[in-house]
This record gives C-alpha cells, structure tokens and sequence, in this order.
C-alpha cells in the first residue's frame, strides 16, 4: 500500500528557510510524478512544484520560482521541497502526491498542477511564516 508522509514543516521568520521532505512507501518509483501542493486557509489547493520519476524534469509554480527547489532521492524513496526566502504569503498547510504516469501519459503536458492529476495524498505539514 502506498504510503506519503511530510515532515518539516514548522513555524519560520521571512526570508528563512525550511526542507521538506517527502517519504513514500509502497511503490516503485519509475512510474510516478510527485508533487507538492499547498493550502492557505480559505483558499483553493495550488500547486507549488513537481518533479519526474528520474529527477531530469522539473516544474515550479511562477510565484516560488527562484525560491524553492525540489529534488528526489530514489534510494531513499523521498522527495524534498527547499523553500528559502520565504514571505508570509508562503503559510500554508504543504502536502505531496503521487501520480501514477501509467494512468496519466499526458501529465507533463499542462496537468502537472492539477490536483486531480494526483493518486495519492500525504496529510500534510504545516509551514507558517511570521515574524
């Protein structure tokens, strides 16, 4: 059974920085995307950034572009999420998914950040920034 868990999150001052990680269980990675997403309260989930099964393909949201970094390590089954100079309008509860490309060939066509695009979901981290 495929299994995300976020880890983290936690409360930062702007322009600080925190790692995210993203530890999946349960699959084979050659076959998924993952993603991060993030929701503020009263807000639509959005997505933040993704990256390809091989690490070689990458997309980031424009307002964390130059900001934030994703990256994956296969031999550990985690994805990471670096965000930096982070701003208040960054809070938000952060969560990974997974997409089955098997199930989706056409994801890296314009639905990398559609939510419905996604298989699985962790529960989330919580990322406050605030002085």
């Amino acid at each position: 059974q495929l299994q995300l868990v976020e880890s983290g999150g936690g409360l930062v001052q702007p322009g600080g920085s925190l790692r995210l990680s993203c530890a999946a269980s349960g699959f084979t990675p050659d076959y998924y995307a993952i993603g991060w997403f993030r929701q503020a309260p009263g807000k639509e989930r959005e997505g933040v950034s993704c990256i390809s099964s091989s690490g070689g393909s990458t997309n980031y949201a424009d307002s964390v572009k130059g900001r934030f970094t994703i990256s994956r390590d296969n031999a550990k089954n985690t994805v990471y999420l670096q965000l930096n100079s982070l701003k208040p309008e960054d809070t938000a509860v952060y969560y990974c998914a997974v997409a089955d490309l098997r199930r989706n060939p056409l994801f890296w066509g314009g639905s990398e950040f559609d939510p419905l695009s996604y298989n699985y979901w962790g529960q989330g981290t919580q990322v406050t920034v605030s002085s």
